[in-house]
């Protein structure tokens, strides 16, 4: 089973993280994939990452900017629906799915506080990195020098086309800077709207790290939504040891 760990999140012995692949074997349960088939693959990924799976918590997710804070009540069994996750709570394993979308791990070094964050089209455009940030400063106190955040692979501007509307709609929310044009063609950076929302809520630039792989061109090593529609889902997953 192959892991890609954060080569940024790997320097603190406090955190156990990574990003899966196809390797790993689908993860989410709402894809019409056998059900025992996603909780032994669940389960060998605990066994890698030494975590309890019962404990990892995942989500409903649904393409908004919702964050949940964990409780007593979430587990394996009960994932919220939302878009993003953060806790200080040890042994509590988060996850993020995805399949072109950008799987975010988030870590405060000093607060001892991580989140993950699901960011697809809708995600970025309604600037989840800044509702996922704004629950660690009021909720724990977190100050953006002391947050790391790692973003693993996803679709790319060079697969991610758009149409006529997207365009528009990114317009109206001044990003047209992540429009590419070729040809008659329009594409999509989301990378660099997540890159210029990290800025903005001054996450310090050596404290950020995207993986430059594209999900699309690579799905014979991710699952890619773009490329096949029923497809799997790979994740991100971040503990705090």
């Amino acid at each position: 089973m192959k892991i890609i760990q954060s080569k940024l999140l790997n320097q603190f012995a406090s955190v156990t993280q990574g990003f899966t692949t196809k390797d790993s074997g689908n993860l989410a349960f709402h894809v019409n994939d056998n059900r025992s088939k996603v909780i032994q693959n669940h389960q060998n990924l605990a066994l890698l990452l030494e975590y309890d799976v019962n404990l990892l918590v995942h989500m409903k997710q649904i393409h908004k900017t919702d964050i949940k804070i964990i409780t007593e009540c979430d587990n394996f069994y009960t994932p919220p629906t939302c878009d993003a996750l953060i806790t200080d709570k040890k042994n509590t394993p988060l996850m993020v799915m995805v399949a072109d979308c950008s799987p975010i791990l988030f870590y405060d070094s000093q607060k001892e506080v991580i989140a993950v964050a699901h960011a697809g089209r809708a995600g970025a455009f309604g600037n989840i990195i800044a509702s996922t940030l704004k629950s660690f400063r009021e909720n724990f106190n977190s100050k953006a020098e002391d947050i790391f955040v790692s973003v693993g692979a996803s679709i790319q501007s060079c697969c991610y086309e758009v149409g006529e509307e997207i365009v528009q709609e990114a317009k109206g929310l001044n990003l047209e800077y992540a429009i590419i044009k070729r040809d008659n063609s329009y594409f999509l950076d989301i990378s660099a709207i997540l890159k210029r929302q990290l800025q903005n809520e001054n996450i310090l630039q050596n404290n950020i790290e995207f993986s430059d792989e594209c999900s699309c061109c690579c799905d014979d090593k991710y699952f890619s939504y773009r490329t096949q529609k029923h497809t799997g889902r790979f994740a991100g997953v971040i503990s705090l040891k």
